[in-house]
Parts: C-alpha cells; structure tokens; sequence
C-alpha cells in the first residue's frame, strides 16, 4: 500500500524529541539521514551520532489526515521548542515498492582478483569456469559492495589457500569464509556476535553446495580457541585493537592475518595493537579505507 511521508530538517539536538512527537502522531517508522554530504565513520561506544543537518522522516499510513497531522506536528514544535523556527517541512506520497527486490535488481555479480566472483544467488554467473560465490547476504552485513570486504576478497584470491584452516572473524553473511573454501581452504570457523549472520553464513553455505562440515559457525563466548593457518577479521578498529591478543592467538606461528573494517587514520593503531606477534605487510588502501595484512612471527 502507499504511504504517506513527512520529512523534516533537524539539527541532531532535537532529533530525540522529534521523534517522540512523529510518534506521538501516529507515524509508523522514523528514520534518519543525512541532509547534506558529511560522512560519519566509527562512533564511540554508547554513542549514536547525527549528521549536523539531519532529516527525520516519518511514515504514516494514507489514512491519516495530512493537514491535521502537520498541525499536530507543528503545535508540538511550538510547545518543545518556544520561539524556535519550524524546521523545513516535507510532505509526499510514497507509493508501495518491494523494497528487497528493488535492491536485488541493483546488485550485481563482481570480480575480485583474478579468480573470485561474488554472484547474487538470483542471478547467473558471467564466467561459469570462474570461482563463483552464489550469495544471498540476507540480514547479514557482506556483499562485497563496501571497499573493506572488497579489499578482503582480493587478499584472500592472491593467496594459496589449498589445505589451509581458516577463521572468519566477524563472518556477517559468510563472504569471506566461503570464499576461502571456494578458493581451497579445507576448513572455516566462522565468528560472529549476531545470530543471524551466523545463520546467514550457514545459509550461504548450502547455496554453494559446500559440505556442512566445512565451516563451523559459532557466537564468540562459544568459539573454540585452536589456531589456524588463516584468520580473516572485517569489523571496527575499536574492536580489533581489543581482540589483538585473542586473535592472535588464533593464528599459528608461520600463518597469515588479516584485518579490515578500517580507516587510514587507523592504521597506526593497529600495527602497534598487532606487531607484537606479527610482521606487518605495505598496507593496502582503497578510498579511505585499509587492509592491514601480516604474518606471525
């Protein structure tokens, strides 16, 4: 069904009580962006920042009165905010899309290195001699679109992976795992916090006719500690730096690391988190974000 939709520009410090005030209207769901160009990166813990210009938006069903739901709006603008200036004020149609298969038509299959292709698993393969990953990321982050993953897969085809023990730390949709074994690993042991990565990963799993008993998937407090030849790490530089010593561990003497979800600026921090038991390759770059890459000493 359409529906109707009220967009408003806010600064973050009032982005709480406008909210309440769309869901004291009635609104369905509220969300955020960004009114202007201003990227923001990793928060601090505990924090959920906003754009300096922020656009709230809410969605409400046609039924509602338009009008009236404006004044309502307005009338408790003027009661929070005194003698403050109502924010530009949008309000529009929106008619009904399924959203999921308006991404999935945008998705498309892409290479990584000279091997690996990661295939929405609803589309065919462009080269069926390839190493093709079918992959349907669900509710799961990894698609391969966002450059940290991209430089991970590249990383991963330019090495030999025959025979090779692998982990998948913070696996999301099972990308990285399964393109390990994909590309010759024997084993994985996918790591994540969410419990639906960790089913999107075994999803992902079957997609591509692998055996169950070739990746096993765990939440951390669960996750066995035997090191691996390999360890893959895509998620946040706080994090990493936190889970230095216990990924390290995970990796035997002579194995490779590596480690993404990072800013350039970062790097600094994590070659002083990890040089203590690894010798740290060139980074790699791509936009703003890196791959750092090492082997243990």
């Amino acid at each position: 069904m359409p529906w109707l939709q009220i967009k408003l520009e806010i600064s973050p410090d009032s982005a709480e009580r406008y909210e309440d005030i769309l869901l004291e209207a009635g609104c369905s769901a509220v969300t955020y962006q960004d009114s202007e160009d201003q990227p923001i990166f990793e928060p601090d813990l505990g924090t959920t920042p906003l754009w300096q210009r922020t656009t709230i938006t809410g969605l409400f069903d046609t039924d509602y009165d338009m009008a009236a739901t404006e004044k309502f709006i307005r009338d408790a603008h003027t009661a929070s905010f005194k003698n403050s200036d109502f924010p530009v004020f949008k309000a529009e149609i929106l008619e009904d899309k399924d959203w999921e298969r308006e991404w999935m038509k945008n998705y498309h299959p892409m290479q990584f290195g000279k091997r690996l292709w990661i295939c929405p698993s609803w589309r065919e393969a462009p080269d069926p001699s390839a190493v093709n990953l079918m992959l349907d990321p669900g509710l799961a982050f990894g698609t391969g679109t966002h450059p940290t993953t991209a430089l991970c897969l590249e990383w991963l085809d330019a090495q030999s992976l025959d025979g090779k023990k692998v982990t998948d730390y913070g696996c999301g949709s099972g990308i990285l795992g399964i393109a390990a074994l994909l590309l010759g690993a024997c084993h994985v042991l996918a790591v994540d916090i969410d419990i639906q990565a960790i089913q999107a990963t075994r999803d992902n799993l079957n997609r591509n006719q692998l055996s169950a008993d070739m990746l096993d998937a765990y939440l951390p407090d669960s996750a066995p500690e035997a090191a691996t030849d390999v360890l893959v790490a895509n998620i946040l530089a706080g994090p990493l730096v936190e889970l230095a010593p216990i990924l390290a561990e995970r990796v035997k003497c002579g194995g490779l690391i590596a480690l993404s979800g990072l800013l350039s600026h970062q790097a600094d921090e994590i070659i002083a988190a990890y040089s203590p038991w690894f010798d740290i390759d060139p980074i790699a770059e791509r936009e703003e974000w890196i791959r750092v890459t090492g082997t243990k000493r």
